[in-house]
């Protein structure tokens, strides 16, 4: 089972989620503060880290920004109701999903399971490279290389990636990206596949404004260049 990192400053919600996850059978050290999860990423070595939006000293979208800085572990933000804003900052970030709280444990769960199918590469693929412009893709590899460079790409900007670059040309509504990326068929939040895309932009275009993969449609949603 996944092991897990949970920074929560609120007792009794870290209690329930730690409680309900160990029932489940994953290994998860719970945290109260940045510093201490910060902390924990080193010694633990998890596989997902459960981060809460809003704590004390140091919030949890500057941890995420110090974790982004040297590694692509996937986060899932915890996030109270209305913090809107909030939100968008922490997918901003380089979070790679969030979860509204309170939320049931199964829940959780789920998205824990949806992000990590994200980095596994699927079993008995051949590692054959797909060439666009100067983006490399390596499918099976789960790589991808900019001119001869490698890429350091968050588990959602993989898994978007990779998605739009099976079918180039081919336009997809946010709500059909929504689905087939993040596993969202419940609701429809498009600020997940646009914060996604402007991070993915920066990472893999000469130009992040003037994109020539990830292209808009306007109105409607993206496609995958190149032009």
């Amino acid at each position: 089972m996944p092991r897990v990192v949970l920074v929560e400053d609120d007792p009794s919600v870290r209690d329930g989620v730690e409680m309900g996850l160990r029932r489940r059978g994953h290994e998860i050290l719970a945290t109260a503060t940045g510093e201490a999860g910060l902390e924990a990423l080193a010694t633990f070595r998890p596989d997902l880290l459960l981060l809460d939006l809003m704590l004390p000293e140091m919030d949890g979208v500057e941890v995420c920004r110090r974790v982004r800085a040297t590694s692509q572990l996937p986060i899932i933000m915890l996030t109270a109701r209305g913090d809107d804003v909030d939100i968008v900052v922490g997918l901003e970030a380089g979070a790679d999903d969030y979860v509204v709280k309170p939320a049931r444990t199964e829940v959780i769960e789920a998205r824990i399971r949806a992000v990590l199918r994200s980095v596994e590469a699927p079993a008995g693929a051949r590692h054959t490279v797909e060439h666009h412009g100067d983006l490399d893709v390596d499918r099976a590899g789960h790589t991808v290389l900019k001119a001869g460079e490698p890429v350091a790409l968050a588990p959602s900007e993989l898994k978007l990636l990779l998605f739009l670059s099976a079918e180039p040309g081919r336009v997809f509504s946010r709500q059909q990206l929504l689905e087939e990326v993040w596993d969202h068929s419940y609701h429809s939040d498009v600020r997940l596949v646009d914060a996604c895309v402007r991070r993915l932009r920066v990472k893999v275009e000469n130009r992040s404004d003037s994109p020539r993969y990830i292209q808009t449609q306007r109105g409607f949603g993206y496609r995958f260049g190149p032009l």
